[in-house]
This record gives structure tokens, C-alpha cells and sequence, in this order.
């Protein structure tokens, strides 16, 4: 059996890698229903259920620690991205910098909201969660998850879109964008509730 350290180890492994893989790869859209949506609509409802998990079971300190370390990361990622842009290339790699340039050259503007609707959004999910659980003498897992994620969930896509999209004018055109995200990854935190309970079992099993 796998200790519960071991199993907090592969939780932050996977935490950092949806946080990372939304980062790089979530400016691709695709269809869905009558909306466009990214890609990490796939992996960011699973950081808010391992907030949930790690805080249900070792407590809000150990999920703020998973949040801070990610952050970090973020940061060295957004470093070693201005780095590698930055460089020329090398005559085998020249034919390939256009798209190498399209991929990982963003905006400034858009790095910026990414991180603090990260920040933001991933602590305010933790201490939500935490408030309930105390208030309720830790029953009612479904409605805490649920609770913490969508309220997060709403201030991480209304501060992404307002800090990377928002012109004076186009607050109704920012906020259709949020909307549907929203709902969206709503849709998607309720669906994946069943997992949260598996999760917390997986982990408290361990010791």
C-alpha cells in the first residue's frame, strides 16, 4: 500500500500538470454544444477537486501549500517561456520558429490575468471549503465541493476574461464570454463530485 505522503506526491504531480497543461495548451477552442470552449475546460475543474480533496483530509495549510508551489512553478514557466522566445534559432530549427513564435509568444496582458486568476481564484476555492466544512462538522462533502468550486470557478473566468479581454465598451461582449465558461466548468465540477468521494476515500486509506 502506498503511503499517504506518496499519494500526496502524485496528487501535486497531477495538480501542477493541469494547472501547466491549461497554461500551454488552453488556447485552443473547440466546439462544443452552441459554445467555443477551451481545452482546459478538461483540466482545471481537477485542481479545484484536489483543493478539496488534500483540504478535506490533511487540511487547508497542505492544499495552500499544493496552490503556492503550482504558483511558483507558473512563474519559472512564464521566465524560461520569455527565455526560449527570445533566443534565435538555430538553422535546423528557423523553419519551425514561425509557429514556435505563434504557440508560445503570448501577451503579456494575457500571462498576467492567467496567474492572478489563478491565485485568486485556487485560494478563495480553499477557504471556502474550509468555512463550510467547519460550519457544518465536516458532513455534507457533495455541497462543499460543489459550493467552493462554483463560486471559485466564477471568479477565476470573470477575472481571466475581465484582465485579458475587458476594453472600455465591451463589458457585455466580456461578460458572454464568461457566462458559458462558467457554466461550463460547473457542468463539469458537478459531474466529476462521484470522483471527489473516491479521491477523498483513496487518501484516507492510506496512512
Amino acid at each position: 500500500m502506498k503511503t499517504r505522503e506518496h499519494k500526496l506526491d502524485l496528487l501535486l504531480a497531477i495538480y501542477i500538470t493541469s494547472i501547466v497543461a491549461a497554461e500551454l495548451m488552453g488556447a485552443k477552442t473547440f466546439p462544443l454544444w452552441i459554445f467555443n470552449a477551451s481545452v482546459a475546460i478538461f483540466t482545471l475543474p481537477i485542481t479545484f477537486i484536489i483543493n478539496d480533496v488534500v483540504t478535506e483530509v490533511e487540511g487547508r495549510a497542505r492544499a495552500l501549500s499544493f496552490m503556492r508551489s503550482t504558483f511558483l512553478i507558473l512563474l519559472f514557466l512564464l521566465a524560461f517561456n520569455l527565455l526560449a522566445i527570445s533566443l534565435p534559432p538555430s538553422s535546423r530549427a528557423a523553419a519551425f520558429e514561425p509557429a514556435y513564435q505563434t504557440i508560445f509568444s503570448k501577451s503579456l496582458r494575457i500571462t498576467i490575468a492567467s496567474l492572478t486568476a489563478f491565485f485568486v481564484a485556487e485560494r478563495l476555492d480553499i477557504y471556502i471549503f474550509s468555512k463550510i466544512r467547519a460550519r457544518l462538522k465536516n458532513s455534507g462533502l457533495w455541497l462543499r465541493s460543489n459550493v467552493s468550486n462554483i463560486v471559485s470557478m466564477f471568479f477565476d473566468t470573470s477575472i481571466f476574461m475581465f484582465l485579458a479581454f475587458f476594453e472600455p465598451g465591451n463589458a457585455k461582449f466580456v461578460w458572454s464570454l464568461v457566462l458559458p465558461y462558467w457554466g461550463l466548468k460547473c457542468l463539469f465540477s458537478m459531474v466529476e463530485t462521484p470522483a471527489t468521494y473516491l479521491a477523498v476515500n483513496w487518501l484516507k486509506k492510506s496512512k
